[in-house]
């Protein structure tokens, strides 16, 4: 598969994204919100595996870094419990009021990457991520 560019990707997640609370909403449906997340889980988990082993990107995960694997560990654990509130929130409440709240999450990136990577957002950047928290504020919080 060629490699496209960033951007694609990112549109393309955010796809997905959008059609993963469309679904998810509607699975819930008579179904504990944690056992929809383990489901989820072992699909994507299944997903994942066959993608891997069909394009012969399989290695032993056991000789990454001890750094790699304790990132990607609490990467994982982050996911989980990312995963885990955001069903039980679709669960409670409509899934137009959660996806937007959920987003908030890109105003937390810009702010933890400043901290923690060094990077620097530029002035246009930081109006953008304003107003998505203003977004976040109009559409989910709805105050």
């Amino acid at each position: 598969m060629p490699e496209t560019g960033w951007l694609t990707w990112a549109l393309l997640s955010a796809l997905f994204a959008a059609l993963t609370a469309i679904f998810a909403k509607i699975g819930l449906e008579g179904i504990d919100s944690d056992l929809a997340t383990l489901g989820r889980t072992v699909i994507i988990l299944l997903i994942l595996a066959g993608f891997i082993i069909y394009s012969g990107k399989w290695t032993n995960p056991l000789k990454f870094s001890p750094k790699a694997l304790a990132f990607l560990t609490l990467s994982g654990i982050a996911t989980g419990a990312s995963w885990v509130c955001y069903f039980r929130a679709l669960k409670l409440g409509e899934a137009s009021k959660v996806a937007p709240v959920d987003k908030l999450s890109l105003v937390l990136v810009a702010i933890l990457a400043f901290v923690f990577l060094g990077e620097r957002p530029s002035n246009m950047d930081w109006l953008g991520i304003l107003l998505v928290a203003a977004g976040v504020v109009l559409l989910g919080l709805r105050l």
